[in-house]
Formats: C-alpha cells, sequence, structure tokens
C-alpha cells in the first residue's frame, strides 16, 4: 500500500470528521434559531453576530462542568455509555460518497473513505451499535428513570430498524446493488433518483430515520414530562455533551444517507450537459450534497417545533402494525413492477 494513498485517505478522514463536528455544533444553534422563528422571537443573538459564537459557549459551558458520577453508579460503563454513542455517530459516515472524483495533477483522488460493495449493511451495523451507548449509558447511572429511557431506546431501535431494513431491500431490488458508490452513480440524471421508483419506501425510511435518531415525535427515551431528563438525567459536563453530539451527528448522517440513497446523492440535473470540467461538476456536485442534508436537517427541526410527542403505545402501534406491514407491501409491489417491467418493457 502507498503511503500517498494513506496520507490522501487520512486528509480526507480528518476534513469529513471536522466537517461533521461543525455542522453538529452549529446544528445546535440552527435549532434554537428555527425554533425561535417558529415561536415569533429571535433566539439565541448575544454571542456574537446573530448568535454565531453560541456553540463554542455552549461547548466551553460543558467543558469545565464539574464532572459528577452518581455514587451508585457503575463507574466504567458510566463512562463507556457516551464514548460508544459518540463513536458510532462518528464511523457511521465512511462509506457514504462526498461527491465524485478530483484530478489534482496525476491523481486522482475518491471522495469516498472506504468504497466497501456492503455500504448498506456497514450503516445498519453500526447505527445499530449506537443504541448500546444509550442502553450502557442508562443502566450504569443506577436510576429508575434512566433505565427507563434506556429500555424505551431499546425497544424504539428494534421496533423501527425492522421496517428501515424491509424499506431498503424494496431500494435493493431496484438498485441490484449494496455499494452506496454505485447506488448514487446509477442516480445521474433528475428522472433517475429513486425517490420516483419508491415514494413509498424512502416515507417509511425517513420516518424510521426520525425514530432512530430520538427526534421528535419519537423522542420517547428523554421524554422530559415523564422521565426528568430519560438516559442522561445523572449526565453532566463533557459525558452530556457527548451525549447531544451524538444525537446532531446521526441526524447529519441519516440526512447525508438519504439524499444518497433517493435524492441522487452529488448528482443535480444536466450536470453533464453544461460542458464543465470534471472537477468543477465533482466540487459544485458536494456543494449540491450538502444543500440537501441541510434541507432535511431542517425538515427534522422544522418537525420538532410542530409536531407533539407520541404515547408510547401509539408509538409501538405504528413501528409494528403500520409500517413494517406498509414495508412488506411495498417490497411485494416492488417485485411486481420490476416483473412487469422486465417481460414486457425490456
Amino acid at each position: 500500500m502507498e503511503w500517498s494513498f494513506v496520507i490522501e485517505k487520512l486528509i480526507l478522514v480528518f476534513i469529513i470528521f471536522v466537517v461533521t463536528l461543525v455542522i453538529a455544533m452549529y446544528s445546535t444553534l440552527a435549532e434554537r434559531k428555527i425554533a425561535g422563528f417558529m415561536q415569533d422571537r429571535y433566539g439565541p443573538d448575544r454571542a456574537g453576530i446573530f448568535g454565531i459564537l453560541q456553540p463554542l459557549c455552549d461547548g466551553g459551558k460543558f467543558f469545565f462542568k464539574e464532572e459528577i458520577i452518581p455514587a451508585g453508579a457503575h463507574k466504567v460503563l458510566f463512562i463507556v455509555g457516551p464514548t460508544i454513542a459518540i463513536i458510532t455517530a462518528c464511523i457511521s459516515s465512511a462509506v457514504i460518497p462526498w461527491g465524485q472524483e478530483l484530478q489534482i495533477g496525476d491523481r486522482i483522488i475518491s471522495l469516498q473513505v472506504a468504497d466497501v460493495n456492503v455500504g448498506i449493511l456497514y450503516m445498519f451495523g453500526v447505527i445499530a451499535l449506537g443504541v448500546y451507548g444509550i442502553m450502557l449509558g442508562g443502566w450504569a447511572s443506577n436510576n429508575k428513570f434512566s433505565l427507563m429511557g434506556a429500555i424505551r431506546a431499546a425497544s424504539q431501535s428494534i421496533s423501527y430498524e425492522i421496517a428501515m431494513g424491509l424499506s431498503i431491500i424494496a431500494l435493493l431490488m431496484v438498485t441490484q446493488s449494496l455499494s452506496l458508490k454505485e447506488i448514487v452513480a446509477q442516480q445521474s440524471g433528475f428522472v433517475n433518483w429513486n425517490i420516483w421508483a419508491q415514494p413509498l419506501g424512502f416515507i417509511i425510511f425517513m420516518v424510521c430515520a426520525f425514530a432512530e435518531c430520538n427526534r421528535v415525535p419519537f423522542d420517547l427515551p428523554e421524554c422530559e414530562t415523564e422521565l426528568v431528563g430519560g438516559y442522561h438525567t445523572e449526565y453532566s459536563s463533557m459525558k452530556l455533551g457527548l451525549y447531544m453530539f451524538s444525537e446532531y451527528i446521526n441526524m447529519f448522517v441519516s440526512s447525508a444517507l438519504m439524499a444518497s440513497l433517493y435524492f441522487g446523492g452529488y448528482n443535480f440535473p444536466f450536470m453533464n450537459d453544461l460542458g464543465w470540467s470534471a472537477n468543477l461538476i465533482t466540487i459544485v456536485g458536494v456543494i449540491v450534497f450538502f444543500v440537501k442534508i441541510f434541507l432535511f436537517i431542517f425538515f427534522f427541526m422544522w418537525v420538532r417545533w410542530t409536531l407533539p410527542r407520541f404515547r408510547y403505545d401509539q408509538l409501538m402501534n405504528l413501528g409494528w402494525k403500520m409500517l413494517i406491514p406498509l414495508a412488506i407491501a411495498n417490497i411485494v409491489l416492488t417485485g411486481l413492477f420490476t416483473l412487469i417491467k422486465d417481460t414486457y418493457f425490456s
């Protein structure tokens, strides 16, 4: 293995890591600004122009708060919980193709950290691991509210991962590939976006993404009206910060995944008809991809300040009695349409 290849990948990993953390950091400001807009007020506007330094102030405050570990807590697992949550959130973006290839001199640089041919399975595995951080943190706190939040997170994750997986199976029947790079490459041109072939699959996937990220209306694990603070009731200082960061990173990665699978990723209309150089198309493609991601993040936040929280039985009924049957029906319909297309129109 060439050293230049290793250095190139390390630089790409560093850039993605920094961008992810900055977006997660400023998502907190965006959420509060959108809340202010929805509620007809300003939101944070003291720290810097338009409150632009507010996330830095919040981060500094987290950093300098006292670290408290409850007397009855399992000390090792109490620290391991938020660590797992943030690590799984950060490594989940490794298989996302952020753009096409860049050519610098004689070297062609891929804007994807790891092009594995089972990229979607990798994403599912890492997303499933994320709930262990919440479960360990809730159990190790030795607090009944934390434990109830952890149990809710686990059962919610299991329930909605099934529907999410079934919605992806229908997409795989259309794309014939598990590689995210190939799925995005197939969506070149506006009419080839998977949203046109899988509208129901996308809706199911998006609802499940809300549940997996513990976002309103599925934020039962940290339901402050019932459980004080949910699974992170006993957490303070930077460990609480890691949990909050992991939630925003998960939201960013989920948005990137939805944009890649259903909305063409870095592809944009007429990209091959403009007569631009390959490098310019790649750079504009990366910008377009991030615009799509920011629109999804805005949608996450818009829903938070619009819809009320579900009751727990409603949450389970939606997952098991509505989304899973709909996802199975979507697979059957996709199979029928594929069969008809291959038989009569190929």
